[in-house]
């Protein structure tokens, strides 16, 4: 009898453990949706034949439904807030798990980061994921010099202050979560247009670092060993600078290994897009109509170089199209 007890109180310690552990982490449902998008791709279909992955200026600018619509591309974007290199090619590692995509599309703005940039903006990436050998991996090398991986194992440890903070949502969406984006676009309609940019000052050096190189490598590799073709780019931001010089040091990487990229700005009038209605927060990213002018672009781009299949009139896709359509009027 005293060890059924002793039991009982063993589980109970550890329901009430998890009981808050789950009501003091973040929710990122209502507030930095940024947070809940890594967890969204789990519950997706996992046969994507296009998927992205890299920071903010993947997951404001490309609409996977767009892409559908216009060449019934099935595409996923598996971006983050900040997304560092090394997060990167732990994310597709961890993707390829689930699924082996024709095409990877890889942003190459991370590689102008060497260290992790804040724990705040790792939380937005790690929080969520899943737990496996990739998160593990992944923690390690973001963690910045205050983090523990135990705040990560039991985020309790981390977020136990909340306790004064709490708000609806985290009462709301304490058993569930809230999907926030179309198979990883987040959705942006406000208009902020192009002013006045910052002064595009001069650098000490314009060289990538080593450890950026290695994980682009890693990166390379990882598509070359699985058979997919890897597509480098960069997003049509104003800001942060996108210098000559970065620009030439990935032409070549991408000439030495057979790769192919794409600096979209580059095609900007092509596209149609106008910077002062095209993007919500004055040339940092594009809101709904500026990615939906590039999505269109950049389908047609990957369908006429690409041995990808028009999936148009899958009951999946055309039942998210209706539901990205009716949440976009």
């Amino acid at each position: 009898m005293r060890k059924f007890r002793i039991l009982i109180i063993i589980v109970i310690f550890i329901l009430l453990f998890l009981f808050f552990t789950r009501l003091l982490s973040p929710k990122y449902a209502t507030s930095l949706v940024e947070g809940s998008m890594i967890s969204q791709y789990y519950n997706e279909s996992k046969d994507h034949e296009v998927v992205f992955i890299g920071d903010c200026e993947v997951y404001a600018n490309f609409s996977p439904m767009v892409m559908y619509e216009e060449e019934g591309i099935k595409a996923y974007v598996r971006g983050s807030s900040q997304q560092l290199i090394w997060q990167s090619y732990y994310i597709l590692e961890e993707t390829l798990k689930y699924e082996i995509p024709k095409v990877v599309v890889f942003n190459v703005n991370s590689m102008r980061y060497s260290e992790p940039v804040s724990e705040e903006y790792n939380r937005l990436t790690i929080d969520y994921m899943k737990w496996s050998k990739q998160k593990v991996d992944i923690i390690n090398a973001s963690m910045t010099e205050e983090e523990s991986i135990w705040y990560y194992i039991f985020p309790i440890l981390r977020y136990h202050s909340r306790y004064d903070k709490l708000t609806e949502e985290d009462f709301e969406y304490l058993f569930k979560r809230k999907d926030n984006t179309f198979n990883g676009f987040l959705v942006n309609k406000n208009v902020k247009p192009v002013e006045n940019l910052p002064v595009q000052r001069k650098l000490a050096t314009y060289q990538f670092e080593d450890i950026c190189y290695d994980y682009l490598n890693k990166i390379t590799k990882l598509c070359k060993d699985n058979g997919i073709e890897l597509v480098l780019i960069k997003a049509p931001s104003l800001y942060p600078y996108w210098y000559d010089e970065y620009d030439e040091q990935i032409r070549n990487y991408a000439e030495e290994n057979d790769i192919a990229f794409y600096n979209l700005k580059n095609n900007v009038e092509e596209i149609g897009i106008d910077y002062s209605a095209d993007t919500y927060d004055g040339g940092l990213h594009l809101n709904l109509n500026g990615a939906t002018k590039l999505s269109k672009f950049f389908a047609k781009l990957l369908k006429e170089n690409y041995n990808l299949t028009d999936c148009r009139g899958d009951s999946l896709y055309e039942q998210k199209l209706e539901e990205y359509k009716e949440f976009i009027k």
